[in-house]
């Protein structure tokens, strides 16, 4: 496996215990990560993804962070938002309307 270009990470309010709860879980977080996998290897983009513990910006959650790219993004909550995430990974762009 070559060193992906990106990594994408989804909070999925994990605790130290492992428990997942918080904002974003409840919000549907999980659920986004299987359509997350589908539309990255459908797109063919050399991009790792991972669920994180909490965030601490629950208020704004889903949160979903590109790195290296540091760029945050907010109240991701559905598949509309994710393809507009990845349309501007695609094209080394930003996806304005959620942008913290």
């Amino acid at each position: 496996m070559e060193k992906p270009e990106k990594h994408i990470f989804v909070c999925a309010s994990y605790r130290v215990t492992g428990a997942p709860q918080g904002v974003c879980h409840k919000k549907g977080s999980i659920n986004l990560l299987q359509y997350l996998e589908t539309e990255i290897d459908d797109r063919g983009l050399n991009v790792a993804f991972s669920s994180t513990g909490c965030l601490k910006m629950c208020d704004k959650g889903p949160i979903l962070i590109v790195q290296p790219d540091n760029v945050w993004y907010g109240n991701v909550d559905s598949e509309k938002a994710i393809d507009e995430i990845l349309d501007a990974v695609e094209n080394n762009k930003t996806a304005d309307t959620y942008v913290l």
